[in-house]
């Protein structure tokens, strides 16, 4: 699911321009409210309520959800239509989160919670400091991240095994998109509509950290 958000220029960014700080701390709200909205539907949509809906129903529904999310603020140059499109991938993804977390115990998730909060502050100050190199390994995040999908499936729909590396493979994948596009973010030009769709890429690779590493400690626990 990545997009050309990162890769625009300054004919291709219209809007007022803001600075570094206030572009800065409007990627946090986005991204803090998207966060905020997942935790609300852990708490008040029950487990059953989600798991009863038919699988196929279900994930037409989730990626329907999320592909058109994604088209809306990588296409869009509002601000308000690409915090739409923001939303349309953060609903789905709560769902699966809600799905996940009920399987552990509430103090794990939190510790889950801490420890990727402090995973992302580390990659996004690496991301500032060597944009250069995560620029680098980009193409082999992508292929990485193609060839794991394409094993994990085959382990879990063929095989019916899951081996453990894979999650922390996949993290590491994770941390260098989180990187990658953190140091990117900062360097397309600073209008709000960009730190809006700057925030909804950093989301999905934050939550896809998150969920990795509660697994990761669950099997440790």
């Amino acid at each position: 699911m990545r997009n050309t958000v990162f890769e625009r220029t300054e004919h291709e960014s219209p809007g007022q321009r803001i600075s570094r700080s206030v572009y800065n701390l409007i990627i946090g709200l986005v991204l803090c409210w998207g966060f905020l909205v997942n935790w609300v539907m852990v708490k008040t949509i029950p487990y059953e309520s989600i798991a009863s809906i038919t699988p196929w129903v279900f994930f037409i529904g989730y990626f329907a959800s999320c592909f058109f999310g994604i088209f809306l603020f990588t296409k869009s140059e509002a601000p308000l239509v690409s915090f739409i499109g923001y939303n349309l991938v953060v609903v789905p993804f709560g769902l699966i989160i809600n799905l996940v977390v009920y399987h552990y115990d509430p103090s794990l998730v939190l510790d889950a919670i801490r420890v990727t909060g402090l995973v992302t502050f580390v990659m996004m100050i690496l991301g500032s400091m060597f944009p250069l190199f995560f620029e680098k390994i980009a193409g082999a995040l992508t292929i990485a991240l193609l060839v794991v999908i394409i094993v994990e499936m085959v382990e879990i729909f063929i095989l019916k095994i899951h081996h453990g590396i894979i999650d922390w493979i996949v993290v590491i994948i994770f941390c260098g998109y989180v990187g990658y596009d953190w140091g990117r973010a900062n360097r397309i030009p600073k209008t709000v509509d960009n730190a809006v769709d700057s925030a909804a890429s950093l989301y999905m690779d934050i939550i896809n950290l998150f969920l990795r590493i509660l697994r990761i400690m669950g099997r440790r626990r």
